[in-house]
């Protein structure tokens, strides 16, 4: 077929149209008038295909591919040419005749590389493929297979070293996996979520056999192939299903036989559903891998509904057989948690409760069917009367958006609809984002889940404060003064002294006076930190005298 044929002159003029919609601010075509880019551009590519299998001798197939696909690559040899309908298409031409282009850099965009990414890619000190041919060869070998050519960008970007094998080498290797009982079209849907098959040197590695063994169980044993459209696309994306499961941790060659009894989740469910499921256990923060052997191993949980449904939090641990004893004693540590909360924070519910790992041993135990069927005891079950007050305020005041998104990040760490949610809420400033990005700061500091909302708890102030400052204080706490994260459990208050003005003036005076003999008390870093001044500096006055006179000559040279 022509690269301009009738049939596909309509299709191109949509495509043109939808990429010229959307030319960045440093483009080099707006110089064009707009009703001639189209046009310009058609002119360009039709040229550009000709160059490439005219001029450099590449296979027409080849030269249609890069030509049709490396639409921002052309910009800048478009800008150089007088633009005249006309005359363009010579011009252009003679352009390219006279002034190289780095081929590969039209390649590499043609199978979907992005212009941000191409140059981690282009080999060094070379413009044209007659330097290199083992790139084009391999991607002509690839090409030939059945893999979409701008889909190869795929592969580059995951497994480079594919791109300098062998062409006949990589033939071989793609006819190997047939012997599964794969076909090719199956074969490059594998490859494609999974390009580690193809790289390496010599025999197939030990885990890519492994991965073709669980695959085999999959498509071939189970017949599950037979489910599958025959297109790449389809098989592409059931690939990237499974490999969902790889990415928590299944041990490739040990879940072939649980991915064969469950294969419908693969055909039933779309990819985006999947993920969000696993999002959800992922909260949890419990080992991935047997998130995935528990999703696999009961894939009736993918069914259920795990986001709409309000529960109550006492209601929902007698639910699933907590014991009275300790149910009395989450009410007493936690009562900031209990009352009521969406089921999609639930996770999130049990790590400030400290019981995400005994909620997922009774989901892994059997007890799965638990979640799927829980509800309310009845419409009035653990709803809290000041809580429900104080949420009306909020929606008749003058910001209730700003206010309630600040509430849904409280339940969304965990905190319940109650009273003392909503003087947590009095105290946090920022926007939902800003909190829930401070709050992230310090779980990667080290803090425990259910110590962090504890701390919030009782000094939410913590969270109105920058990430790094949040993260210098943590680093100091650690470094200088030698202190575990533990500390904060106890003094919160920490985090809300200023680091430069406060805390390290104050503990490195401390810590001079000890070092001199000049004080034998071993004070606490509350006691240091927040003591007023007037106080702090009676208590340097009765060490000594003279001591005072010392700190305000430190204190000024430590702020000049």
């Amino acid at each position: 077929m022509p690269f301009f044929s009738s049939n596909g002159i309509g299709f191109l003029g949509t495509f043109l149209s939808r990429k010229l919609s959307s030319l960045p601010k440093s483009s080099n075509l707006y110089h064009i008038p707009a009703k001639k880019r189209s046009e310009v551009i058609r002119l360009a590519q039709a040229a550009l295909t000709d160059y490439f299998h005219s001029t450099r001798s590449l296979p027409f197939v080849y030269a249609e591919h890069i030509g049709k696909n490396s639409f921002y690559s052309l910009h800048d040899p478009i800008s150089k040419v007088e633009v005249s309908l006309s005359t363009f298409a010579k011009g252009f031409e003679r352009f390219l005749r006279y002034h190289p282009i780095n081929e590969f850099e039209f390649f590499f965009e043609s199978i979907g590389i992005t212009q941000e990414e191409i140059s981690g890619f282009l080999p060094p000190n070379r413009f044209f493929f007659a330097e290199d041919g083992r790139i084009l060869n391999a991607a002509g070998a690839l090409w030939s297979f059945g893999f979409p050519w701008n889909k190869l960008g795929i592969l580059c970007k995951a497994e480079a070293s594919i791109f300098n094998k062998d062409a006949d080498d990589l033939s071989r290797r793609l006819c190997a996996f047939k012997g599964y009982g794969l076909n090719n079209v199956s074969v490059v849907g594998i490859c494609l979520a999974f390009p580690f098959v193809l790289g390496g040197n010599g025999d197939l590695s030990v885990e890519a056999r492994a991965l073709f063994d669980d695959l085999k169980r999959v498509f071939v044993d189970s017949d599950l192939g037979s489910l599958v459209e025959e297109n790449v696309n389809a098989w592409y994306e059931i690939c990237r299903k499974i490999r969902l499961f790889y990415d928590l941790g299944c041990a490739k060659g040990k879940i072939g036989e649980l991915m064969r009894k469950s294969r419908n989740i693969f055909i039933q469910y779309p990819e985006d559903y999947l993920v969000r499921k696993i999002d959800f256990f992922c909260s949890l923060n419990v080992r991935k891998a047997d998130i995935g052997l528990l999703l696999l191993e009961s894939p009736e949980i993918l069914s259920f509904d795990l986001e709409a449904p309000v529960i109550s939090v006492m209601g929902f641990l007698k639910h699933f057989g907590l014991g009275l004893q300790k149910s009395k004693s989450v009410a007493r540590m936690y009562p900031y948690i209990l009352g009521r909360n969406k089921m999609a924070n639930l996770p999130h519910v049990m790590r400030a409760l400290d019981l995400h790992e005994w909620f997922f041993s009774m989901m892994r135990n059997g007890n799965h069917q638990l979640l799927g069927n829980y509800v309310l005891s009845h419409p009035d079950e653990d709803l809290d009367k000041d809580y429900i007050d104080a949420l009306e305020k909020i929606q008749s005041s003058k910001t209730p958006v700003h206010t309630i998104n600040k509430l849904n990040f409280l339940h969304g760490i965990g905190f319940g609809e109650n009273s003392l949610t909503m003087k947590v809420l009095e105290h946090v400033h920022g926007t939902s984002s800003e909190l829930q990005e401070r709050f992230d700061c310090l779980l990667h500091a080290g803090l425990e889940f259910s110590n962090l909302c504890t701390m919030i708890r009782f000094m939410a102030k913590i969270l109105n404060q920058k990430p790094e400052i949040l993260e210098r204080k943590v680093d100091f706490l650690i470094r200088e003064m030698g202190l575990s994260l533990q500390y904060l459990h106890v003094f919160p208050a920490y985090l809300c002294f200023n680091l430069e003005n406060r805390i390290k003036p104050r503990y490195r005076f401390h810590a001079w006076l000890a070092e001199n003999g000049l004080c034998a008390t071993n004070y606490s870093l509350s006691s240091m930190v927040a003591t007023s001044d007037k106080n702090f500096i009676a208590r340097l006055y009765s060490i000594h005298p003279a001591i005072p006179k010392l700190w305000f000559e430190y204190y000024s040279h430590q702020k000049d």
